[in-house]
């Protein structure tokens, strides 16, 4: 791999999938995984709810076995749950890929961007040196193991990128300028293309049409969820 692919010059990064986690945030304070449908959605709304999430391909994840899916988070669904595992092999796999990283992972989406921007902002305050962060878009796993690039993470990272530049955080590579510059432009009409996208239609027949609805809320969201010891905790 060529050194210019880890984007080693820029404050904030973008790329995909677990090989985007070894190239752009192998040196980087802060690692924030974008997977809108569902699994990252799914875990932002179990720890606002004060449940804990491990990763199902995380070592020493331990709890039940919860649904991939946003709106399996009711109340009577999570009633005396503290800890749970969401399998999935996208966000979670990229997590398993983390473990052990001196690096803060977070989850990042529509619902907690702005969330994420201004921790990420405390964070870098806490430092003296130059601060980095990665946004790594999921994607999905084709049958033959390949990386699938979404358009709901296209659109989820740059919009936590969006929010990053918008507390000054904007020091950003082409990859991640793109990124927003796709989000921005497209930002009035992301209901409907996420709805109309492969992976949204894909809910729709499976019946997971509120699962769409719930993860392209934006700014609903105080919560940043953080890997703590292969949980994730607010």
């Amino acid at each position: 791999m060529h050194d210019a692919h880890r984007q080693t010059q820029y404050q904030v990064r973008f790329d995909w999938g677990t090989e985007g986690v070894a190239t752009v945030g192998d040196d980087a304070d802060v690692i924030v995984i974008v997977d809108v449908l569902s699994w990252g959605t799914t875990v932002e709304l179990l720890v606002s709810a004060g449940v804990d999430v491990a990763s199902g391909t995380v070592a020493g994840g331990a709890g039940e076995l919860f649904p991939d899916s946003p709106s399996a988070v009711t109340p009577e669904a999570i009633a005396g749950r503290r800890a749970v595992v969401v399998p999935e092999p996208g966000g979670a796999g990229i997590c398993a890929g983390v473990a052990g990283h001196p690096a803060l992972v977070v989850i990042g989406g529509f619902r907690n961007r702005s969330a994420v921007a201004q921790w990420a902002l405390e964070q870098q305050g806490r430092k003296s040196k130059r601060f980095t962060i990665a946004v790594i878009a999921a994607g999905e796993r084709r049958e033959d193991g390949s990386l699938r690039m979404t358009v709901e993470d296209l659109l989820g990272a740059g919009a936590v990128i969006d929010a990053l530049a918008t507390l000054g955080i904007d020091y950003c590579s082409p990859e991640a300028a793109a990124a927003v510059a796709a989000y921005t432009g497209l930002r009035n009409a992301t209901a409907h293309l996420l709805n109309a996208s492969a992976s949204g239609r894909q809910l729709a027949e499976e019946g997971r049409r509120a699962d769409v609805k719930l993860a392209t809320a934006t700014d609903v969201s105080t919560t940043v969820p953080v890997l703590r010891e292969f949980h994730f905790t607010a």
